[in-house]
């Protein structure tokens, strides 16, 4: 993909270097303590009170200044550039559907970190979490990609990352809410097979914004999809499943197979229409 030298995003949180811990608030005399020191500092009561009701005040304080290597500050640009054409293209796509699009944040950190939706640490793949519409990445997530997943080129990792992005547009959407009660309401079987339906639909969005990045922004180079489809081969639940415990159990699906991901990346990317995405009715 085209970007050195290309238009960035602001929206990005750079947590690496950042412990990303917690300070435990259970209520007890320790609580108080924090919530009394925190109004003395001249620290927002609401806000204070918030992470308090909420169990917990991330610190997400410097554990020294952090020295990237040059892979990792060309990574964090790729990242952001390609954080900046999902913005581009979904602003448009939204506007001409009457809607407004509302950015994501993408934090990048190092070692661990916390959000709404649960700690990641270091071995944690991407993802995005609905409860504060963030992206949540490691870089070092891309050599996990290319050396231990065999997905190669930089265009796999914008498939990764166009793909979380899918997840934000879902949750605008409300596609998110609906399934997630849905689920609730049926077997963990049907429950993984909605889960698969909403892997593949942001598989779709993924190839999507792959389309209009070509059409709109001339960002593709010859190569780039065939390495999209080399991730998306790559994390296939059978592909996954069958290289951690050798056999495959079809009902424990959640992200669907190598062969569907790619199905349903190239049938956005070629098509571009966003009313073809029903990945649902077909499962």
């Amino acid at each position: 993909m085209k970007w050195r030298g290309r238009e960035q995003s602001e929206n990005i949180e750079d947590r690496r270097g950042m412990s990303g811990r917690k300070v435990a608030m259970g209520g007890g005399l320790l609580s108080i303590i924090i919530l009394v020191i925190g109004l003395l500092m001249g620290g927002d009561p609401q806000q204070l009170l918030n992470n308090f009701n909420q169990g917990g005040a991330p610190t997400n304080a410097p554990s020294g200044e952090y020295q990237e290597t040059e892979e990792e500050k060309n990574l964090k640009t790729f990242a952001s550039v390609t954080l900046a054409d999902n913005e581009k293209v979904w602003t448009e796509l939204f506007r001409q559907n009457g809607m407004q699009y509302k950015k994501p944040v993408m934090v990048i950190f190092s070692d661990y970190t916390e959000s709404p939706c649960g700690k990641a640490d270091a071995r944690t793949g991407p993802f995005y979490c609905p409860a504060d519409q963030k992206v949540y990445l490691s870089l070092g997530f891309f050599n996990e990609l290319t050396q231990k997943l065999g997905a190669n080129g930089d265009f796999a990792f914008a498939y990764v990352i166009a793909h979380e992005v899918g997840h934000h547009i879902q949750h605008l959407l409300g596609t998110t809410t609906k399934v997630r009660q849905a689920q609730a309401q049926v077997d963990e079987r049907t429950a993984n097979r909605y889960s698969v339906g909403l892997e593949l639909q942001a598989d779709f969005y993924a190839g999507v914004w792959a389309h209009y990045n070509e059409k709109w922004n001339q960002a593709l180079e010859a190569g780039d999809v065939e390495e999209a489809m080399s991730a998306a081969n790559a994390v296939g639940d059978d592909r996954l499943q069958k290289r951690a415990q050798g056999y495959v159990v079809p009902d424990a699906f959640t992200h669907g197979t190598s062969e569907q991901r790619m199905f349903w990346f190239m049938k956005g990317y070629k098509t571009g229409d966003l009313n073809q995405g029903d990945t649902f009715s077909q499962l």
